[in-house]
Parts: structure tokens; C-alpha cells; sequence
């Protein structure tokens, strides 16, 4: 378990700092800040960065909430090939249901949903219309003509031109998205282009977390975002024009520093003078790297995001859901650092057991083993079994240690267990009659109110959060829903429990 290397606090400090000076210059009427990364529960962030509040940016804007309000961007390619949010096991387009909802419990100001690079899509359509009989208001934008060489027609009535103009009515104005290639950008400027034609002196900013400009460019956080956008084929990067104009190593990626002469000449255009920014870092509003505190603290946390990473890429090459490029690029990524899978510590134990196990007796070939690591470093192992999954298993196991309970103490009644069983097979007509992590947790939580171990056990399920796992077998999608919500960091060999072709 990492140790504390960030201070969350002073990151908002300074971020919040240098997004009201932009805000407040004389020079601007309105700023629209594409926000980087993820604006809420940003895991990767907490993960990489140990002590970053995972909600810091959405606590930020908070404070700003009087004079800002929300665009949220999603791509119409993205709904129609159901890409899907890693942390959460949701696809796109729900995840920007999740946002809304997130954002209306922070009582921040949605101004509207924009699907970019529209094609007429059926899916795309449905998304829209449930959008619109909900009472949101949803924008669509097309590809822009001329991008991304021809400035002149870009910035015209065909190109930027051509998209609705978005109403908004405050100083700053957030434009984020569900991940990368969302269109913020785009977005952004094609409002830049409409403000000014109306008079409205706007201006534009990148709210950036990574990668960390003022780190090295083979630090592992800025090798733990490539890790993290192997599908975009993001590269960090030396910023050529942030050394050409001060003389000062900065690390940006590559589409940023491929896109910024384009993007200057654009704003040039658009607002008809020498645009503020020499370089793509100059763009970004990006304190992240003065609130680290521990740095070796912040590398060892980085460099095994680089290894869950790999992990997960080889589980989503086995769904289909990654290209072989993008899966040997996380496997070159890891050998950079001179890391391997079981530099991972909780693999081993799961591995070794899941082994132990089945040449103890045959009937154990297709036994699964989830592995957790605890909070005092220690590991705890659970199998599968006829009445319950692995993850299941473990977990009981996790908390029967955190609440010193006995392994031969049942915290759950064993006919508690067989009936719910019986109701999945008999009533429920189900193949699969094994409990998941979900029903294991609702069994226990009924026996709590008799038992008092299971009392005691449901009182420590918080303990967990933080703690990583593996399991030898890949998770269906309820358990590893199950595993996030509890903060259960959890990684999977890439092998199917079973040969069946549908995998629930």
C-alpha cells in the first residue's frame, strides 16, 4: 500500500490560482477550459499521485461555481462502438449520465451535451433522443471542413461556422468529456469562432493533470499516462516550442504538440492577433507536479500502474477491445521501466495458489484464485467453489482477518447460501448458480443482523478500499463493478473461466 506523496490541498491551491488569472485578465471576456483527463473520480490520478483526491478538480470547480458552467462532449464513434469507461465498466454514453448526475449533486451549472463529429448514427440518434425527452439540451457538431490544414476554411462559415452556436451565459465555461478524443477542443474553438463574430472577446485554456510538464520525460507518471492512452497512441514528449521560446525542458504529448501550430494559426485567425501562447504547455493550466512531496513515494505508486495497465490491456486484447499494437506498446512501456507481471506483488500468491491447488487433485484444473493485498502488506487468497466465485471468497476471507474472526467461524449460515442458490437455478432459471461478489455481500449483510461476526466483518468492508487484488481468471462485468465500488484496485490473467462463448 503506497504511502502519502501528493498534497491534494496545495495542488488546488495553485491550480485554482492560475485558472482565476486567466479567468480575470483584461483581455478576455470569457474563457472555455477544456478540461484534460477525467473532471471527477479521476482514478488514475489517485493512483499514480498517492494522496490525490480523486475529486480535486470537481472540488475546484465548486469553488468557481458562481461564474462557470458546463459543456459536456462526447464523440458519436464512441457510442456506436460502446467504448467503455475502465474504472467503472460503463460505455460512454453513460458515462455521461454518471457526469450530469455528478455535477447536479455539486451543484454546478450543465449547460448542455454536444456530440462531435456527428454522422447521423442510429445508435448516435437514440442517444439523442433520450437525451431530448429528458429535457437536456444536446448539440451536434460535424466533422470541420478543412481541418486540419486549410485555416482559412476552418475558420469560415463552412467550417467552424457551420456548428450551432452553444448559448452560454458565464465567464467560464468547462468544457470536458467522458476521455480523450471527446472533441473538447474542437468545441472549444468553434465557440471561440462565434463569440468573436458576436462581438465577445473569448479566450482559451487547457486544464491538463498529464503528462506532468515539469517532471522528467521518462518519469514513471509520465510513463504511466502513456500506459493509460495506449489506444490513442499518446507519446510524451520534449515540448520543441516551450525549449525554443525559454530555453526550458517541458513534457507534453504528442497530439498537443502536432496540433499547436494548427491551433495558434486558428486562433490568429479567429481573434486577428498574436495569440498568448508560444507552446502547447503555455496552453495548459497544469500545477500537478508542484504538489507532489514524496517523489519516490510517486514513482514506486507509477510504476505499478504501469504494470496494472499492461495487465488489464492484455485482459481487453482477449475481449477484443484493443488492437495488437496498442497491447504490445503497453508491453513495450512495462520493459522500459525493466518491470514484469509479478513485479505486481499480489499475482504471485494468486498464481502460486491457483497451482498448489490443482496439484493437490484434479477435480481443482479449472479452479479461479483471487489474491488481495492487505493494508499491513500481507496477502489473503480466496478459490472458487460450487457456492461462490473467487472475488467472493476472498473478500469474506479479507474481512474475516481485518475482524479477527476464526476461518472455521461461518459469518454466513451454509443454508443461507444454499437457498439463494436454489433461487438463481430453480426460480431464476440461471446456468451459473455459483453466488457473485454482490450476493455474497447481501448474504452477509443479512446474517449481520444476527451474527455479530458478520456484524463485525460488514463493519470492516471499508478497510478494503485501496487494497489491490488478481485474480487468475477474468471477472465478469458484476464482480468487477462489485470490486470498484468497494475501492478494490483488481487485475485479471487473461483466461475465461469457462470455454462458453457468452460471458456474463
Amino acid at each position: 500500500m503506497a504511502a502519502i506523496g501528493f498534497d491534494s490541498g496545495k495542488y488546488i491551491e495553485e491550480q485554482s490560482k492560475y485558472i482565476l488569472e486567466r479567468v480575470n485578465s483584461n483581455e478576455t471576456e470569457r474563457l472555455y477550459l477544456e478540461f484534460g483527463g477525467k473532471l471527477v473520480h479521476d482514478k488514475h490520478a489517485a493512483r499514480v499521485l498517492p494522496g490525490f483526491d480523486e475529486n480535486a478538480k470537481i472540488n475546484l470547480l465548486r469553488r468557481l461555481k458562481d461564474q462557470a458552467e458546463i459543456i459536456i462532449c462526447v464523440y458519436a464513434g464512441d457510442i456506436t462502438t460502446n467504448k467503455t469507461r475502465q474504472d467503472f465498466g460503463i460505455t460512454y454514453d453513460l458515462e455521461v449520465l454518471r457526469l450530469m448526475d455528478v455535477f447536479a449533486n455539486y451543484d454546478l451549472s450543465i449547460n448542455s451535451i454536444v456530440v462531435t463529429r456527428y454522422e447521423g448514427q442510429p445508435s448516435v440518434n437514440m442517444f439523442i433522443n433520450k437525451l431530448n425527452r429528458r429535457g437536456i439540451k444536446t448539440y451536434t457538431h460535424s466533422f470541420t471542413k478543412g481541418y486540419p490544414t486549410d485555416v482559412d476554411l476552418i475558420v469560415s462559415d463552412e467550417g467552424y461556422g457551420a456548428n450551432p452556436y452553444i448559448e452560454v451565459t458565464k465567464h467560464l465555461v468547462v468544457v470536458t468529456g467522458p476521455g480523450g478524443g471527446s472533441g473538447k477542443m474542437a468545441t472549444s474553438l468553434s465557440q471561440l469562432y462565434h463569440d468573436y463574430k458576436r462581438g465577445v472577446k473569448a479566450s482559451y485554456a487547457k486544464f491538463e493533470t498529464f503528462p506532468i510538464w515539469n517532471l522528467p520525460l521518462k518519469h514513471p507518471v509520465n510513463i504511466a499516462y502513456e500506459t493509460a492512452t495506449v489506444d490513442l497512441k499518446d507519446v510524451s514528449m520534449i515540448d520543441p516550442f516551450h525549449l525554443e521560446a525559454y530555453g526550458v525542458k517541458a513534457v507534453n504529448y504528442n497530439r498537443d504538440i502536432e496540433a499547436f501550430p494548427i491551433v495558434k494559426r486558428i486562433i490568429e485567425k479567429i481573434t486577428r492577433k498574436e495569440p498568448p501562447y508560444k507552446s502547447p504547455t503555455d496552453m495548459g493550466v497544469n500545477r500537478a507536479g508542484f504538489g507532489i512531496t514524496n517523489d519516490e513515494e510517486v514513482q514506486y505508486a507509477a510504476r505499478q500502474e504501469i504494470i496494472r495497465r499492461y495487465v488489464i490491456a492484455r485482459c481487453n486484447y482477449k475481449k477484443g477491445k484493443i488492437d495488437e499494437d496498442a497491447l504490445n506498446r503497453s508491453k513495450v512501456l512495462m520493459d522500459d521501466v525493466g518491470l514484469t507481471v509479478e513485479d505486481r506483488l499480489v499475482v504471485r500468491p494468486a498464481r502460486e495458489y491457483a497451482e498448489f491447488k490443482r496439484n493437490c487433485d484434479k477435480s481443482y484444473e479449472n479452479v479461479v484464485v483471487m489474491a488481495i493485498e492487505m493494508p499491513d502488506s500481507t496477502f489473503i487468497t480466496g478459490r472458487s467453489s460450487s457456492q461462490m466465485v473467487a472475488a467472493a471468497a476472498a473478500i469474506l476471507n479479507a474481512v474475516k482477518k481485518l475482524s479477527g474472526i476464526s476461518d472455521d467461524i461461518h459469518m454466513i449460515s451454509p443454508n443461507i447460501l444454499s437457498t439463494l442458490q436454489s433461487l438463481k437455478k430453480n426460480v431464476l432459471n440461471q446456468d451459473h448458480c455459483s453466488l457473485n461478489c454482490e450476493e455474497v455481500l447481501s448474504a452477509l449483510s443479512i446474517s449481520a443482523a444476527t451474527n455479530p461476526s458478520a456484524h463485525a466483518a460488514i463493519g470492516n468492508l471499508a478497510k478494503l478500499k485501496g487494497c489491490r487484488a488478481h485474480c487468475t481468471a477474468i471477472l465478469s462485468d458484476k464482480d468487477e463493478n462489485t470490486l470498484s465500488a468497494l475501492g478494490i484496485d483488481v487485475t485479471c490473467d487473461p483466461e475465461y473461466v469457462t470455454t462458453n462463448l457468452y460471458f456474463g
